[in-house]
This record gives structure tokens, C-alpha cells and sequence, in this order.
């Protein structure tokens, strides 16, 4: 049952987040759709996967923000021999002073942060994506026989490079479908990246202020999920998403012809939490048709696997959903603020 949220709430956080983004903006130059996407995730308790090419300030992003919002980070750099117990912890044999004893003790590996920075995600083999995929999904890690949980609030924000393919393992599906948001990082505005020359070639330093705290965070995680959603747009997300699975009859014939698998019913979860965060950002208590259409790239476009057709056409998955965006009819909208 949801429970109604007051626009003052919803102002105040709007007003909270501005200024959030103008501490970030003292490190980072531009990118607004990028930061607003990767707040997005954070205030829906979920993960994002930035893609981009090197030096378009994706690590850079990630620190800033967990120094902004006031919470611990780590960044791990992932490479071919990284083991699992090297991201979770491991036990030693320690004695104890007093008794000679010796006992196993856990040691807590960087994982154990707020933050969890996973620079090139795809550099690492499966056994150890499978300890982060647990990570992931149960914010906690096993290590022998017990499970330690992670602290609250906990976030993977990964890159990855699309052009260096040699030596990366492809992300498996079920982890791929943990990420809320597949971001891509393009090339900077002129302007912008002119700014980035005055500060990157002066002696220029930002100095981010801490805005919040993870019991912030942790607050306004919960506020957001009370984010008002009318029923017909419960609707209109389903068949967005039923659109792209080709193995049912709600599927669209282009995406039959170009899509060898749709996306599933966490696709569906994530539409409405980013729509729900998008909408809460801008000081609405209630999301609309253009916060579940301004969300679909980033949610679906992971999600959705293209088949021979497509690569030899030249369609991608983005294009899919533009497509889907045009054909699924839009409920009609209420009159709000």
C-alpha cells in the first residue's frame, strides 16, 4: 500500500539533491544526464554499470559522489588474477596472547564499504564476479562457513571499457540483471571539455563538501519507494518490457525480428524505481509517462540481446527501445503539478 508524499518532501529533497550536484560539479565538469542517472541508482538501493571509453572521468564520478553523499568507498582495480577472497576478506590463523590459542579470523576485504568502485568489471574471471554477484543480490559475502553481511547503505557502481576486448570476460546475464542502470559515458560537450582543459592544466584543485550521510540515504531510500504510480502506469511499464520477450504474444514483430531474448521482471522493478527516483529529484510526489520513457535506455538496453539479424543491420538495443517507446501506446495523462 502506497502512502502519500507531501510536495514539501518531495521539494525538500529536490532542494537537497541541487545541492548534491553543485559539490559534485566542483570535480566534474558537465555530465549532468550521467550523475543524475548514477544519484538515481543510489536512491533507489541499487547498482549502475558505467560504459565508456578511458578518460571520460567515470572513476572520478564515483569518488566524488561518495565523498559528496558523505559515505565510506573503496575502489578496487579488477584484473585477470583477482580471487574473490582478494574483494571479500579472508580468514588467518591468529593466536591469542593470553592462551596460545590459535583461532580463524576474519579479515574484511574492501567490499566492505558503502561504496564499491569495480574499475573495469570485466577484466575479472567468473569465480570472482560470482563472490561480487552475491555481494549484489544479498549485500552480504561468504567466506568458509559463515555469511557476513555488508554495511547499510551498499552500492557497486562499475565501469567497463567497450573498445579493449583482450583479456575480459563477458558479465553473465544474471549478473548484467543485478545493475539497475546500464549508463553509457560519451564524449564531452566543446564547452565542457574546455572547462576540463582549464582545470586539468591549471592548478585548479575542487574541494567537494560532504552534503549527507548513509543515514540520509538510508531515509530518503525508503521515501522514494512511497513515490505515487497510477495504475495504468504500472500497465504501461509491463508492456514496455512484455514488448522485447519474443517467446510471448505480447511481443513486438520488429523486436521478434531483431531480439533473441527480452528483458525480465526485474526490468519491470526498475522502470518504476528509476522512474519513481527521477520524479522525487525533479520535487514531484508522483511519477509520469516521461520519467518511465526517460529511464528505458539505461534500464533495458543490458537487458535486451540482440540477435545476428540486428548486428548485421546494424540495430542495437537502444534502438529497440526507441522503437518499443513509439509503438507502446502512452496512457493518457492527469493534469498535476
Amino acid at each position: 500500500m502506497e502512502t502519500a508524499i507531501t510536495s514539501r518532501t518531495a521539494d525538500e529533497f529536490a532542494e537537497l539533491i541541487g545541492r548534491v550536484k553543485t559539490e559534485i560539479h566542483k570535480a566534474i565538469v558537465g555530465q549532468d544526464e550521467l550523475i543524475d542517472l548514477t544519484l538515481q541508482c543510489i536512491f533507489s538501493h541499487n547498482h549502475a554499470l558505467l560504459m565508456g571509453v578511458p578518460g571520460l572521468a567515470k572513476t572520478l564520478l564515483v569518488t566524488t559522489i561518495g565523498q559528496v553523499i558523505g559515505i565510506t568507498s573503496r575502489r578496487v582495480q579488477f584484473t585477470p588474477d583477482l580471487m574473490p577472497s582478494d574483494i571479500t576478506g579472508t580468514e588467518v590463523i591468529q593466536e591469542d596472547p593470553a592462551t596460545g590459542r590459535k583461532e580463524f579470523v576474519f579479515v574484511p576485504g574492501p567490499i566492505f564499504a558503502n561504496l564499491l568502485l569495480a574499475d573495469e568489471i570485466n577484466r575479472t574471471p567468473p569465480k570472482t564476479q560470482a563472490a561480487l554477484l552475491e555481494a549484489m543480490q544479498e549485500r552480504q559475502v561468504s567466506v568458509g562457513n559463515k555469511k557476513y553481511p555488508l554495511p547499510a547503505p551498499f552500492f557497486v557502481l562499475a565501469t567497463q571499457n567497450p573498445i579493449e576486448q583482450e583479456g575480459t570476460y563477458n558479465l553473465p546475464e544474471a549478473q548484467l540483471d543485478r545493475f539497475m542502470y546500464l549508463i553509457t559515458v560519451d564524449y564531452p560537450e566543446s564547452a565542457d571539455e574546455i572547462e576540463v582543459l582549464r582545470r586539468t592544466t591549471t592548478n585548479y584543485r575542487g574541494q567537494p563538501a560532504p552534503v549527507m550521510d548513509g543515514a540520509a540515504i538510508l531515509r530518503y531510500q525508503a521515501v522514494i519507494r512511497e513515490v505515487l504510480v497510477r495504475d495504468d502506469l504500472y500497465e504501461y511499464a509491463l508492456r514496455l518490457v512484455q514488448a522485447t520477450r519474443v517467446t510471448t504474444a505480447q511481443a513486438l514483430p520488429f523486436a521478434q525480428e531483431w531480439v533473441a531474448w527480452g528483458a525480465g521482471p526485474r526490468a519491470c522493478q526498475n522502470l518504476l524505481l528509476g522512474a519513481k527516483a527521477r520524479a522525487f529529484f525533479q520535487g514531484r510526489p508522483h511519477i509520469t509517462t516521461a520519467d518511465i520513457q526517460a529511464v528505458a535506455k539505461p534500464v533495458l538496453r543490458h537487458r535486451i540481446i540482440v540477435n545476428h539479424a540486428a548486428i548485421s543491420e546494424g540495430v542495437t538495443a537502444d534502438a529497440v527501445v526507441e522503437k518499443i517507446l513509439e509503438a507502446i501506446s502512452v496512457p493518457r495523462e492527469v493534469v498535476a503539478k
